[in-house]
């Protein structure tokens, strides 16, 4: 009886050590095969297509969000209707998982429709406002639409300090926008966050469909007089047809609806002037063949102090020119 009991109790040991050694070993076959599964889908997995520009901006849903909300409160709180959550899926849905040289128009169409607003046309703006002894001031601002090539620093400083004028990047697509970039990848998380390609790689990328939509769309919308920052000391010249301002906002402005284009001709202190006010006619063909008053005035883009000075005619060019329509 007793050498019975210890024969079941080996058995049940050998039984219970075979049990755990053919665990284990499904423990590992099963480890080993989860590796191997998920080597050979990161395997599979596409790669991230290289570009030579800088990738997405990160944090991208929130700069945008934030920007639009800021746009709206504290900018011009008569947008309130806009829906910034709206506006930030519908520009996400114009690139992600998309080939960055394959995106068009149509991509963009419904931001632009949640985003546009009315463009104030040389619109007087009532502004009040207080002091501690409770007396008013009113004062009345013009606004007029500002283009702009190759001035971007510049034309951005002028327009801080003075608001009677408004530039792309004064709407509220060009403030979410200005100075960040996106775009997607067919391969997951469908946002390229490493490289976006630049211009030269290919036209269709999601930067330069962007800009040119909103750029036809602030030129259509501008009326009365209209004011153009150019550079003169740049050797490509003041006036290029493979700009923005070239290629697409001076074909689209609207000559039943602008009267006047004032040019700002810009010149470095110290640097080359090589375009003179008399040759800026010639610069731009649109004003020639449409028969609108043009006026070009000659300025410095620095003072000699280093600050910001007004476009203004210089004196050491003889009288400023008057206002008159093109031959």
């Amino acid at each position: 009886m007793p050498f019975q009991q210890g024969s079941a109790r080996t058995r049940q040991r050998t039984v219970l050590l075979v049990g755990i050694v053919v665990l284990l070993a499904a423990l590992v076959l099963a480890v080993v095969l989860a590796s191997l599964l998920t080597h050979g889908k990161h395997q599979d997995s596409p790669k991230m297509l290289k570009w030579k520009d800088r990738g997405t901006t990160r944090n991208l849903q929130e700069v945008i969000v934030g920007r639009c909300y800021n746009y709206i409160t504290e900018r011009y709180p008569e947008l309130g209707d806009k829906d910034c959550l709206k506006i930030w899926e519908s520009l996400k849905d114009a690139f992600i998982y998309k080939n960055p040289c394959n995106i068009t128009s149509e991509d963009y169409q419904p931001l632009m429709e949640l985003a546009s607003h009315p463009i104030p046309c040389n619109k007087e703006n009532v502004l009040t406002s207080s002091s501690i002894t409770i007396t008013y001031q009113t004062l009345y601002l013009i606004s007029q639409s500002l283009f702009w090539s190759k001035t971007n620093d510049l034309v951005h400083r002028y327009t801080k300090s003075n608001q009677n004028f408004l530039t792309l990047e004064d709407t509220l697509l060009g403030y979410m926008a200005d100075r960040i970039s996106w775009c997607g990848d067919p391969s997951a998380p469908g946002i390229n966050y490493e490289s976006c390609p630049k211009r030269s790689e290919c036209e269709s990328n999601p930067s330069s469909v962007f800009w040119k939509m909103a750029s036809k769309m602030f030129a259509e919308a501008a009326c009365g007089v209209v004011q153009v920052m150019l550079n003169g000391s740049i050797e490509a010249g003041a006036f290029r047809s493979s700009s923005i301002f070239g290629s697409i906002e001076i074909f689209n402005l609207n000559p039943d609806k602008v009267s006047e284009v004032h040019i700002w001709l810009m010149h470095d202190i110290g640097g080359p002037q090589r375009i003179s006010m008399a040759e800026t006619a010639a610069l731009v063909p649109w004003v020639r063949n449409q028969a609108v008053m043009m006026q070009c005035n000659l300025g410095r883009s620095v003072d000699p102090a280093g600050t910001l000075a007004q476009p203004a005619s210089l004196s050491d060019t003889g009288p400023a020119p008057v206002l008159q329509p093109l031959p």
